[in-house]
């Protein structure tokens, strides 16, 4: 599918103003170059590209906002200093899988002031020798180079963040329903709570007893009616 088509497809009958991110990954650009973007992508913040056969940048509208670029996996060699220009506001720039061969070519990247993580991961310029260290030194702005800082720490993931979040839920539901059996020794009282004294229990049974005689004598049949005496009627 073409750029434009896919730009169109994705807008899903939106304005432009009102995108926020944009994946236009795996589409066909013309002649190398970006189509189908212009400024009115102005509150764009996300923009994927990634194997689109890009080899320049040159038509790449002003996107002031824009705070990840996904340019993996294309054809780019040069031309980098348009990234400044405008898209002054770049925190995360992947150029992974490109034709990116020499440090003069990043030295472009240096106006991009709010950059904090690079990616040229399997781009040639990785087989230079102190590659790592000799990034750093040109972008002192970076924190990240393909995944890692000057000390070797891994980046943080967002997804291994959102997992997290996820436990503390559990653990505050935990909480909140209170440890198991909390509640069974309420239930407990209350069964107990009904239970009679000693004295009270001798009460009822002579009342029982007395109940059950006065039903037989005024149902007239002839009971065994026990007297003080011992005697039977």
């Amino acid at each position: 599918m073409e750029m434009k088509k896919r730009i169109n497809l994705e807008l899903r009958n939106r304005a432009p103003e009102k995108v926020t991110e944009l994946v236009l990954d795996n589409c066909r650009s013309s002649n190398g170059e970006i189509e189908g973007l212009n400024d009115s992508f102005k509150e764009l913040e996300f923009l994927s590209m990634a194997n689109v056969e890009l080899t320049s940048l040159a038509k790449l509208p002003t996107l002031s906002k824009l705070r990840k670029l996904e340019l993996s996996d294309n054809i780019i060699s040069g031309g980098l200093e348009v990234l400044a220009e405008r898209c002054p506001n770049l925190t995360y720039l992947n150029l992974s899988g490109n034709k990116i061969k020499d440090l003069g070519t990043v030295e472009a990247l240096q106006n991009l002031k709010n950059l904090k993580s690079l990616d040229l991961f399997n781009c040639e310029i990785t087989n230079l020798e102190d590659y790592r260290d000799s990034i750093f030194e040109l972008l002192q702005q970076i924190t990240y180079l393909d995944g890692f800082d000057q000390e070797d720490n891994e980046a943080p993931d967002s997804e291994d963040d959102d997992d997290e979040g996820d436990e503390d839920d559990d653990d505050e539901d935990e909480d909140e329903a209170g440890p198991p059996g909390e509640y069974e020794d309420e239930d407990d009282e209350d069964d107990g709570g009904s239970d009679l004294g000693e004295g009270e229990e001798e009460e009822e049974v002579g009342l029982s007893y007395l109940m059950k005689e006065e039903i037989q004598v005024n149902g007239g049949v002839k009971g065994c009616r026990k007297q003080p005496t011992g005697s039977f009627e």
